[in-house]
């Protein structure tokens, strides 16, 4: 038996990230004990808070879980949060865990019908501009009346379907063959540029409809997991939701989607890849051979994944169950009526989307740190010492700066939180208390667009095994995401500050 040694062990710490990767985050484990004897729990919990940014940042290095996980723990052995925090934090966010265990499961059985109908969709729509228009829009209406989560889990399936059927033409194999689409090594020289810019071209749709999840996510009820706790507070429903967001939510809408035609016009900030048509071809032949070799069997397996996916519209649309439960549903139905019964063959369904639930998990851990510490507190205290005209505009633009550090859930339960006590307490009129409750809203789903962290459902595409398929890094989004940050953020800001 060979002996252990220092080298083994090095090795295997943290796989095969790079070694001034690894060596950053043992120095972050190291120093954080010193920070907080030094300058105490306040400051080293910003300085953890930007720590677990960074593992994000780097997410294509390494994925996040680990060293995110790590300082998480950490955490907790110092003190600056606890277990029980952390448990109400998976709790209060238990509804979202559901759903990305069991609803973006149920996303995975519906992909023959979605590469069917996106397929048709991409071979028949020659305009990039209105392609990328469609995919904005149709995401923004789905989060309305879904969530954005589901939404981000359908485009994700769409894109590593089309992503899988080139990239395995490319290495010269038939439709028919098996293929890891995860190893470029057998990509034949002639397909290599089309390749990259097939992934440019990917990129651009995703990042599109990634936005569009937010511009219809902010709209309702159910958009985001937010927005439901927000209308519970102040005992709206669907219909008063929608129309107190309106004045804000419809300009951003408007502005969001203008946004996405310039800057497919103008191909700035990495927008406007054509599809090569090398690649149209080969996704045109796939889509020929799918139809000669499709069977009534095929067929009636379309015909169940579109009526659940009819019963999941109307199921969410009018909130029939949790929307984890609603998913759980429907992965029953799909696979009962088309015989997909056997383990092995589920357990492919849940490999996407339960990683990234436990990063969720280590992310609340981290939001324990914000909540314990009380890291937002000065914020909140500042805004509502300024004059009640000045607070919904410095309320929006303090929620968007902070959800784009943390995450938009948590600052607007922190901030609703906050509001309510001194409506509460006497101390501001019910008028006032609504205005504030639309900047909270707003504020948390539309800036929060800058950092894939600001959002779940950006989050959630960035550590998606889509992502370093098309070499969508964590700055490349931010880079990608700013046009949108700037002018939805803006147009946003403006209509809370003076038109609410």
């Amino acid at each position: 038996m060979n002996s252990l040694s220092v080298s083994a062990f090095t090795e295997n710490f943290l796989g095969q990230a790079p070694d001034w990767y690894k060596r950053t985050i043992l120095g972050f484990l190291l120093i954080n004990p010193f920070l907080l004897f030094a300058m105490g729990p306040f400051f080293t919990g910003w300085v953890l808070v930007l720590e677990f940014i960074f593992t994000l940042a780097m997410a294509l290095r390494c994925y996040p879980l680990q060293p995110g996980g790590l300082l998480a723990f950490e955490a907790v052995v110092l003190g600056m949060t606890t277990p029980d925090t952390i448990k109400e934090e998976v709790f209060r966010n238990f509804p979202v865990i559901l759903l990305l265990m069991f609803m973006v499961a149920g996303v995975y059985f519906m992909k023959e019908l979605l590469l069917f109908i996106f397929t048709k969709i991409l071979l028949r729509v020659r305009s990039k501009s209105l392609l990328a228009f469609l995919f904005s829009i149709t995401a923004a209406v789905l989060s309305a009346f879904l969530d954005a989560l589901t939404v981000t889990a359908v485009v994700i399936s769409v894109g590593v379907g089309f992503y899988s059927v080139y990239h395995k033409v490319a290495s010269g194999k038939s439709f028919h063959e098996e293929h890891e689409h995860a190893e470029d090594d057998t990509i034949q020289d002639l397909h290599r540029s089309d390749l990259d810019q097939f992934r440019a071209f990917l990129r651009n749709l995703l990042m599109h409809a990634a936005v569009g999840t937010a511009l219809g996510g902010v709209c309702t009820t159910v958009g985001e997991p937010q927005n439901l706790l927000i209308a519970s507070y102040t005992g709206w429903d669907f219909i008063e939701f929608f129309l107190r967001m309106a004045p804000v939510t419809m300009p951003v809408l408007v502005v969001g989607l203008i946004t996405c035609v310039i800057l497919e016009k103008t191909r700035t900030f990495s927008y406007g890849e054509l599809l090569p048509e090398n690649v149209r071809q080969i996704l045109v032949e796939f889509d020929e051979h799918e139809e000669a070799q499709r069977t009534p069997r095929d067929n009636a397996r379309l015909v169940i994944q579109a009526t659940a996916a009819i019963f999941l519209v109307f199921a969410l649309a009018f909130h029939v169950a949790e929307v984890g439960i609603i998913g759980l549903s429907i992965i029953v139905l799909q696979t009962a009526f088309n015989g997909i019964i056997e383990e092995h063959q589920l357990g492919h369904a849940f490999e996407e989307a339960l990683p990234f639930t436990a990063l969720l998990v280590v992310f609340f851990g981290i939001v324990g740190v914000i909540e314990d510490q009380h890291l937002f507190a000065p914020v909140i205290t500042y805004v509502l010492s300024l004059p009640e005209q000045l607070q919904p505009g410095m309320f929006y633009i303090a929620n968007g700066l902070l959800s784009a550090i943390s995450d938009n859930v948590f600052v607007a339960t922190v901030y609703i939180g906050e509001v309510d006590a001194v409506y509460q307490a006497g101390d501001i009129a019910r008028n006032h208390y609504d205005l504030l409750a639309v900047a909270i809203n707003t504020g948390t789903n539309i800036p929060s667009v800058a950092t894939p962290n600001g959002q779940a459902a950006f989050l959630f595409l960035l550590t998606s095994s889509l992502a370093p398929l098309i070499r969508l890094s964590y700055v490349r989004m931010v880079t990608m995401a700013l046009p949108y940050t700037l002018t939805m953020g803006l147009t946003g800001w403006i209509c809370v500050h003076f038109f609410l």
